[in-house]
């Protein structure tokens, strides 16, 4: 049998400036109990260039596996089985989770439920297990077949941010009564911010470049907005925690020396400033945390029960992403000639922060919907 035709993005692991699109065809032969995915799309958004910059760290490379020295980025899209051997696993089925900037996917399910498939192939073993599951869409409570671009761009970054929340606020926001939240145009900022606004449990402070001050402020969710080079302004006896999205050392440190003590928790989530220096050295106040927001997804469904999670989660992602329409532009690209423009652009900071790229390695529309 022929095989599915699949092309790859790669990005070199060691300049992430340059890429490549490689064929890497896929056997129709399956082995039995594994499952091939078609990729309609996925988003780009800043936050997979946090996955580059963590890749080893935290693994993100190991997701789906290239050739010596390049890498295949994870993003978040929507798939549908077009062929399985697995029992459980039926054609058709229309997944929401973790792609490659791929044609195709290659999964070997090691759990299913009517919920969730696991990929259990050898390369994944030690991941974040949320990251390995595969949601069929038709019982996913958090679906709307309405809002699929909004769910792929925002749901994870969401998801991120209510985490991050939580987890201050099991911690009784450390004493802080302002979160201080960096790269605040950031769509994870915002999910943040507007978290923040949900459960009451602490003022935003929004912190941005001068460049995109008007945006920020007028997306109505922080309680105050101020340039980088004007945080000495914001008072800094008011107990705070902060919130790192940027991971720009200029700015870790203005906020450290200015607030010091006053300063409850530090806590390290994203690195939309790659280029920046790392905050590296001896810092006023407390020591740097890393916020991995799979072990508190762990915590939190071993507390509250698989349902009850996403009950917790939905409730607050509906309304955050109906909020969205009034400043999120969604923009569609096809085939690998628009991938790679999105893809530089983003890295570089360029892509301007209402805009929502939603692209496919599939050359238009109707490929990408397999018709």
């Amino acid at each position: 049998m022929p095989p599915f035709e699949n092309l790859d993005f790669q990005v070199n692991k060691a300049d992430w400036r340059k890429t490549r699109v490689q064929e890497n065809p896929i056997s129709e032969e399956l082995k039995p109990g594994q499952v091939v995915f078609r990729i309609d799309r996925f988003a780009f958004t800043a936050n997979n260039i946090t996955y580059a910059a963590a890749g080893d760290m935290l693994g993100y490379w190991r997701f789906f596996p290239a050739e010596e020295g390049w890498g295949r980025l994870p993003t978040m899209g929507f798939g549908d089985v077009v062929a399985s051997t697995h029992d459980e696993v039926s054609v058709g089925t229309r997944c929401f989770g973790f792609y490659p900037m791929s044609n195709y996917l290659c999964i070997e399910p090691s759990t299913v439920s009517a919920t969730s498939i696991t990929d259990g192939v050898a390369h994944r073993e030690g991941l974040a297990q949320v990251y390995n599951q595969y949601n069929p869409v038709n019982t996913d409570a958090l679906y709307s077949a309405d809002h699929e671009d909004a769910m792929i761009l925002m749901r994870g970054l969401y998801m991120t941010s209510f985490l991050s929340e939580d987890f201050m606020s099991e911690n009784a926001m450390f004493g802080a009564e302002s979160v201080l939240i960096s790269s605040a145009s950031s769509k994870t900022s915002i999910a943040l911010a507007f978290r923040l606004g949900q459960t009451g449990n602490a003022r935003a402070i929004g912190l941005t470049s001068p460049g995109n001050l008007d945006f920020v402020r007028s997306l109505g969710c922080y309680d105050t907005v101020v340039a980088y080079d004007a945080i000495d302004s914001l008072p800094g006896d008011t107990p705070s925690a902060f919130v790192d999205m940027a991971g720009s050392d200029a700015v870790v440190r203005a906020v450290h020396t200015h607030f010091g003590d006053h300063l409850r928790h530090s806590q390290r989530i994203g690195v939309t400033h790659w280029e920046a220096p790392p905050a590296d050295g001896e810092l006023p106040g407390p020591e740097r945390e890393f916020f991995f927001a799979p072990s508190q997804v762990q915590k939190r469904v071993a507390d509250w029960g698989a349902g009850g999670f996403q009950e917790r989660l939905g409730e607050g992602w509906t309304a955050f992403r109906d909020g969205s329409r009034a400043w999120l532009d969604v923009q569609r690209g096809y085939g690998p000639a628009a991938v790679e423009p999105v893809y530089r652009d983003t890295l570089e900071g360029r892509t301007p922060p209402n805009t929502g790229q939603v692209l496919s390695l599939w050359e238009n529309a109707e490929a990408a919907a397999g018709r």
